[in-house]
C-alpha cells in the first residue's frame, strides 16, 4: 500500500489525532473478556498503535501492552501520553515485522488501521507472534454515514473536499473479508455503539485529523473548513453535534 504512504500520512496530523479522535468502548473489552476468554494476565500487542488510543483502553483494563507503531511522530506522543505506565512499551516496528519475539503475545490487536496492512504478510507475522491458540481482534471506530442531517452533510463534505477520501474509505474490512482473512479460525464479530459530543472546534479539530483531510495552504482547505461551519451551524443542538459510530470488531484464531 505504498502508494497511500500510510507510515507517512499522519506526520503532521499527530495533535490533533490525540486531541480528537474517539477512544474505544468499554464494552468491547469486556465483551471479549466475557465472550473469548480474554483476561488482563494475556500480554497483548497493539499493532499499527499510533498515538495509543486503543492501548489505553487495555491499559485501563490491567493488561501489558506493547504498542508497534513504524511513525516516529505518533510512537512518540503514546509514549509521552502512556510512557509512565509501568505495563506499557512502545516499539518501533510495523504489521510486518514487529519485532516481538516468536509465540510472546496472547492477544493481537488492531485498531483503526488493518486497512493499511499488507494482510497477507500481516497475517503470517500475527501467527508467528502469537501463542497457539492466541486470537487476533481487528478493530474500527466505523463513522456512521446516514442517519441525521449531520453524518449525511459531513460524508458529502469528505467525498467533495477531501484529497483521496474515496480511496481510503474503500479500504475498509467488512465481515466477509475478515472471515476470509481468518479462515477457519474465525470466532465472530462484535458490534457496539460509540460517539463523540463535538463544539466547532473540536469538530474541525476531528476533520484536520483525518489523513484526506487537505492541510492550510491547499487550494480545498479553506473551501471545506467554510463548509464544516455551515454545516456545523445548520446541524448543532446546543453548541455541539453527534459525531457517530459503530465500533465493529472482528475476532479469531490465527492457525
Amino acid at each position: 500500500m505504498t502508494d497511500l504512504k500510510p507510515t507517512e500520512r499522519f506526520s503532521d496530523r499527530v495533535a490533533d489525532y490525540v486531541r480528537y479522535r474517539p477512544d474505544y468502548p468499554v464494552a468491547m473489552r469486556e465483551w471479549l473478556e466475557r465472550e473469548h476468554g480474554v483476561n488482563p494476565e494475556w500480554r497483548v500487542a497493539d499493532i499499527g498503535a499510533g498515538t495509543g488510543i486503543s492501548a489505553r483502553l487495555f491499559l485501563d483494563g490491567g493488561y501489558r501492552v506493547t504498542a508497534v507503531e513504524p511513525n516516529e511522530p505518533m510512537r512518540r506522543a503514546a509514549e509521552q501520553w502512556l510512557g509512565d505506565n509501568p505495563r506499557f512499551r512502545a516499539v518501533d516496528g510495523n504489521a510486518t515485522a514487529t519485532g516481538l519475539d516468536g509465540g510472546s503475545v496472547d492477544l493481537v490487536i488492531v485498531a483503526q488501521a488493518f486497512h493499511w496492512f499488507d494482510q497477507a504478510a500481516a497475517r503470517r507475522e500475527f501467527q508467528r507472534i502469537l501463542r497457539p491458540g492466541g486470537l487476533a481482534a481487528i478493530i474500527w471506530n466505523s463513522r456512521r454515514l446516514v442517519g441525521t442531517p449531520f453524518l449525511e452533510g459531513y460524508e458529502a463534505l469528505l467525498k467533495t473536499y477531501g484529497t483521496d477520501y474515496t480511496s481510503v474509505a474503500e479500504r475498509y474490512g467488512d465481515e466477509p473479508q475478515l472471515r476470509a482473512w481468518f479462515g477457519a479460525g474465525y470466532r465472530g464479530m462484535g458490534r457496539f455503539d460509540h460517539g463523540q459530543w463535538l463544539d466547532y472546534d473540536s469538530l474541525q479539530g476531528r476533520l484536520m485529523s483525518s489523513s484526506y483531510a487537505p492541510r492550510a495552504g491547499h487550494p480545498q482547505h479553506e473551501p471545506m473548513l467554510r463548509a464544516l461551519r455551515e454545516l456545523f451551524d445548520r446541524c448543532a443542538v446546543d453548541g455541539r453535534i453527534s459525531f457517530d459510530y459503530d465500533t465493529v470488531i472482528y475476532v479469531g484464531t490465527l492457525a
